[in-house]
């Protein structure tokens, strides 16, 4: 009988899940994703969390609430700690298994395995391969799982820096924007940006109204690199640091009409990292920002009026 394995469709699948479902299917898995984010899901995340949990971490419960009502045997709920060297993601990752065993009740099997890349990468590599071997003993399979991983993962993110947003790819859907017209950067968490519902469709309503969307994951690695070390002092969170990188290359660059911060209310790190990237880019004086909070009562209609305004500025600098 296949081993029913559930992810769900919140935070890291954002980044991941291409390198993820090779890995288990590779082992003879079925991946089940959680359902779309709806209000039913968010309501049900912000009752199981506790007060002080921000916004993505209130949504990923309630996903993981509707993988338990889908009947998956377990669930891939890896505790991730470092990604690369010498950074590390933000606290809330590290936690994620017990925020998931004590906040969410009678949840099947957790797949948590560790993710240190920067101090225990060899480890990491052993858990993962102890991991594969709870669906397939074999060793060539296993090696294969991880192969299979790491191919898919790099398609993906090559497909990313071609233009297209993490929602575009996961969900096949094509980049529609036209050429010619603004050119907005919108930087924020992968997991804020693409969750339709949370951002309330942003990226799609500024193709809308005739934008070129750029985000942090259509850069070159070393173009993110050389915008963050421009610090003083390096960032130490993972995605603060693509996001800080992202904003001193695209200012640098010259490029864009304009540039839209995305946080969720009780970030922690977005709090400092959004607050020096409005602070530059005001220095700067080349590139207005619109600064947006998210969170689970956040309105479609003040959103899309801010947007609205935001885009009528920008067309009227770039026509003085």
């Amino acid at each position: 009988m296949t081993v029913k394995v559930g992810i769900p469709r919140a935070l890291l699948y954002y980044h991941y899940y291409p390198g993820w479902e090779a890995f288990f299917r590779s082992l003879g898995a079925e991946v089940v994703l959680s359902d779309e984010t709806t209000k039913k899901i968010v309501d049900s995340g912000v009752r199981l969390a506790v007060d002080e949990a921000c916004l993505p971490v209130k949504l990923y419960l309630g996903h993981l609430a509707n993988l338990r009502d889908k009947g998956v045997d377990c669930i891939f709920a890896p505790r991730v700690v470092s990604v690369e060297r010498k950074k590390y993601l933000c606290p809330k990752f590290l936690g994620l298994p017990e925020i998931a065993r004590f906040g969410v009740p009678d949840l099947p099997r957790l797949l948590d395995v560790e993710i240190n890349v920067h101090q225990q990468y060899q480890k990491t590599r052993r858990d993962l391969k102890k991991l594969a071997a709870g669906f397939d003993r074999r060793p060539w399979v296993i090696a294969r799982a991880l192969r299979a991983a790491k191919l898919a993962q790099d398609e993906y993110e090559a497909t990313l820096r071609l233009g297209h947003t993490p929602h575009d790819v996961l969900s096949g859907t094509e980049n529609t924007y036209q050429e010619g017209k603004l050119r907005v950067a919108v930087l924020g968490h992968a997991y804020n940006l693409n969750d339709k519902f949370i951002s309330m469709d942003l990226l799609s309503k500024l193709r809308e109204f005739g934008a070129e969307v750029v985000t942090a994951e259509m850069l070159r690695p070393q173009d993110i690199k050389r915008g963050a070390g421009l610090l003083e002092k390096e960032i130490f969170w993972t995605f603060g640091k693509e996001l800080m990188g992202a904003a001193f290359h695209l200012l640098e660059e010259g490029k864009i009409d304009g540039v839209v911060l995305v946080a969720s209310f009780g970030c922690g790190p977005d709090s400092l990292v959004c607050e020096l990237v409005e602070r530059m880019y005001k220095r700067g004086k080349n590139a207005p920002v619109l600064m947006l909070t998210l969170d689970e009562h956040t309105g479609e209609a003040g959103v899309v009026t801010r947007l609205e305004a935001f885009i009528d500025m920008l067309r009227w600098r770039k026509a003085v």
